[in-house]
C-alpha cells in the first residue's frame, strides 16, 4: 500500500537526494504532486523551484541528472528519501554534495576527510563501468573485458592485485596509488560481470567493521 504524503500548506513535502551507490547525501529540495508524478514516470528527479514557482528536472540546463533508484517516505509521511544515480555534481557550486558548510568550529577542515571523498568516488566508478556494461560502446576497454567473460576478468584482478604488491616492495607510493585505481577498476568490473551490486560489498563491510561509538 502507498504511503499517503503530508503535503505542507504550500502543497510540497522536502525530498533528501541520496546518492544510491556511495550513500552520499546530495541535496535537499522540494516536491509538489505533479514533481513526484513527474519523477516517478520519467525516472530523472523532478522539483518543485520555491523561488521561481515552477517545475524544474534536475539537470536540464547543467546536464547533471539524476536518475531515480528509490523513493521512499519517512514514517509521518511528510519527507520523501530519493535514491539516485547522479551523472554529475548535485550542487550548482560544481561540489558533489551541497552539504560542505561547517556549522561547528570542530567541523571546519580546509581538506575534506579522506574516507569522506572515497566513497563518491568509487560511486562514480562503479556507474561508468555500469553504463560501459549497459551501452557496450564500440573501443571501450570495459565493454571488450565483459565480452572476454568471468575468466579474463578475473585474472586481470589477480594481475593488478600483483602490481600493487610489487609497487609496494618497491617502496614507489605513487605507483601504489596508480596500481590501486587499476586494481579497484577490474574488481568493480568483476562485479558487474557477476551481477553483485556493489551495496551488497558496502553492507558486508558495515557488518564486518561496525562504526565505533562516538
Amino acid at each position: 500500500m502507498k504511503p499517503t504524503l503530508r503535503w505542507n500548506e504550500a502543497g510540497l513535502v522536502p525530498a533528501v537526494v541520496q546518492d544510491a551507490v556511495s550513500g552520499r547525501i546530495l541535496t535537499l529540495a522540494w516536491m509538489n504532486e505533479e514533481a513526484l508524478a513527474r519523477t516517478i514516470e520519467s525516472g530523472r528527479v523532478h522539483f518543485w523551484s520555491r523561488s521561481r514557482r515552477t517545475l524544474w528536472k534536475k539537470g536540464e540546463t547543467s546536464g547533471n541528472e539524476l536518475h531515480l533508484r528509490s523513493l521512499t517516505a519517512d514514517c509521518d509521511g511528510d519527507a520523501l528519501l530519493v535514491q539516485a544515480d547522479p551523472t554529475g555534481p548535485a550542487c550548482h557550486t560544481g561540489r558533489t554534495s551541497c552539504f560542505f558548510e561547517p556549522v561547528t568550529e570542530g567541523d571546519a577542515t580546509s581538506e575534506p576527510a579522506p574516507a569522506a571523498e572515497l566513497a563518491p568516488a568509487l560511486g562514480a566508478l562503479t556507474r561508468i563501468v555500469r553504463e560501459r556494461a549497459a551501452s557496450r560502446p564500440e573501443g571501450s576497454y570495459t565493454a571488450a573485458l565483459l565480452q572476454a567473460g568471468t575468466p579474463r576478468i578475473a585474472q586481470k584482478v589477480g594481475e593488478e592485485a600483483v602490481e600493487v604488491s610489487l609497487a609496494a616492495v618497491s617502496g614507489s607510493t605513487g605507483d601504489v596509488v596508480n596500481e590501486s585505481v587499476d586494481l579497484l577498476y577490474h574488481l568493480l568490473v568483476l562485479l558487474e560481470d557477476l551481477g553483485i551490486d556493489g551495496r551488497e560489498v558496502a553492507a558486508e563491510i558495515t557488518r564486518r567493521f561496525p562504526a565505533e561509538p562516538h
